[in-house]
């Protein structure tokens, strides 16, 4: 399975680890640690040490009760250190939702568009369709940032959460595909922690291997969330830094149910528990 980019064809039969390198004074995970250039760009170089093969960069927070910024100041935030990366033989990943923050990142040689809004703002879809060739990742979020977590989507509906995420990710795909976008260039995120209960997040975990007939590769974003902190008893956003080593089971389950890239803080961790796990499978093929 190959995932389309601007730059680069992934190759997906083995996982892909995705490094998260947050520009925002606000993330939940690490606010303000690598708002910086030069501590944002230091961050990146050591995720790819670290085994990372595509970076994520977000210029805007997304996490629960956050505030929207204007695209000049994501952009501000984003382009200096964009620029930098763009000159590493590595797939870059924008996680924006506005469309001239994608235009704009695109037009600099970004090869991935990472949107948590699945491209329902006005004009995002026609973005990636021009391009031709940029990869995307659409994400199933049930509300917005600012109040999704205060009434978590209901999933009182035949097949309960999983039909619900299906059915809007196979939409949004069908909107994308006919505006021509090629199936190979499109990624499926589910969401977690978007608008969901910490049983609701689990029940996706659970029976993941319902997306996989769909034929999008399926990308799983469980690094650092609250339900893990919910589990482990570290509920608090405060406590988001001592969710590593749940996070990094996660991200292990979620690739042994057919996740073909993860998004992690933890890089290293996680390249190390799933190469634990790919020995262990070697044995089993």
């Amino acid at each position: 399975m190959i995932w389309q980019t601007s730059r680069f064809a992934i190759e997906l039969v083995l996982p892909k680890i995705m490094g998260i390198v947050n520009l925002t004074p606000d993330s939940f995970s690490d606010g303000g640690q690598h708002a910086s250039e030069s501590d944002a760009i230091r961050f990146a170089e050591r995720l790819v040490e670290d085994g990372a093969e595509i970076l994520d960069l977000g210029a805007e927070s997304t996490r629960p009760g956050s505030t929207p910024v204007p695209a000049g100041e994501e952009l501000a935030r984003l382009a200096p250190v964009l620029r930098e990366v763009l000159k590493w033989n590595i797939p870059i990943s924008i996680d924006t939702y506005k469309p001239i923050v994608m235009q704009t990142a695109l037009d600099m040689g970004a090869d991935i568009i990472n949107d948590v809004w699945a491209l329902r703002h006005e004009g995002a879809v026609d973005v990636i369709a021009k391009h031709k060739t940029c990869g995307i990742c659409i994400m199933h979020m049930s509300g917005e940032p600012t109040t999704m977590q205060l009434a978590p989507m209901r999933s009182d509906r035949a097949g309960g959460v999983v039909v619900t995420v299906k059915d809007f990710l196979s939409e949004r795909s069908q909107i994308l595909a006919k505006s021509k976008v090629a199936k190979n260039r499109i990624v499926w995120d589910v969401g977690i922690g978007f608008g969901k209960s910490p049983e609701q997040n689990f029940e996706l975990l659970a029976k993941q291997a319902s997306f996989l007939p769909s034929g999008y590769p399926l990308l799983c974003a469980w690094s650092r969330k609250s339900s893990l902190g919910k589990i482990i008893g570290h509920d608090k956003d405060n406590l988001a830094s001592e969710r590593v080593f749940a996070s990094v089971a996660a991200a292990v389950l979620a690739v042994e149910r057919g996740a073909r890239l993860v998004r992690v803080h933890d890089v290293l961790a996680t390249k190390q528990a799933l190469q634990v796990w790919l020995a262990a499978k070697k044995q089993f093929d």
